[in-house]
């Protein structure tokens, strides 16, 4: 008695599927942006800079006096954070956090894009006209409220990441009629206050490194 034919299937069995073969980096990363939703937001995005080039070619104003003219482009940008945050939103749940070793790089590269990608977006759409606290402030509201937006992802959940950002917003309506406006309120201020550019720059930061380390809340709705 020999060894011979051990390994070989039994007669009639049907034939062993071939090996898939790994995703190359391309595919992987074009698969988690879909998943995303990432180009629905990208053309979210472009119309959210066509509004913002509507309001100020066309002047908009809405009643109030010159502060409540901020609310428009306010409202733009921190949609455009909204519209970022939600993108954390994954179908696959806890199953993806087991199985992807990249996913990590994937979630921070795919917000920081959709981050810059914002900010070019309504930069373009500012040149219909002048922002009331100017370029430099819009790019600092963009980056500051994506934060607050990838927080609260963390924190609720990625479909329920749009709260954090509108809340902000609220908050911060509150601020501008007045005299005292505090730092952390960056909405409100000129692109030259230092304090505010700390304070965006900060969340921003922390919320880029709380997504990429944990992700978004994996959530009963998840």
């Amino acid at each position: 008695m020999t060894a011979a034919g051990v390994h070989a299937p039994p007669a009639g069995a049907p034939p062993a599927p071939p090996a898939r073969p790994a995703l190359g980096m391309p595919r992987l990363v074009w698969l988690h942006l879909r998943s995303r939703r990432v180009p629905i937001a990208a053309g979210l995005l472009t119309g959210l800079a066509a509004v913002l080039w509507s309001s100020l070619h066309w002047h908009w104003n809405i009643a109030g006096g010159p502060a409540m003219a901020l609310l428009t482009p306010l409202c733009v940008q921190v949609g455009a954070a909204a519209v970022i945050a939600v993108t954390t939103y994954g179908p696959f749940g806890d199953q993806e956090k087991t199985t992807g070793q990249w996913l990590p790089w994937l979630r921070l590269g795919a917000a920081a894009a959709l981050t810059l990608a914002a900010i070019g977006l309504l930069s373009l759409g500012a040149l219909a006209g002048s922002l009331p606290l100017g370029d430099l402030a819009m790019a600092r509201n963009v980056a500051g409220v994506t934060g607050v937006g990838l927080l609260s992802a963390v924190v609720l959940g990625g479909a329920l990441a749009w709260v954090g950002p509108m809340a902000y917003l609220l908050v911060a309506e509150t601020t501008i009629p007045s005299t005292w406006q505090p730092s952390w309120v960056w909405l409100a201020h000129p692109w030259w206050d230092t304090d505010t550019r700390l304070w965006a720059a900060a969340v921003c930061a922390a919320g880029l490194a709380a997504m990429t380390v944990f992700g978004p809340r994996a959530t009963t709705r998840d």
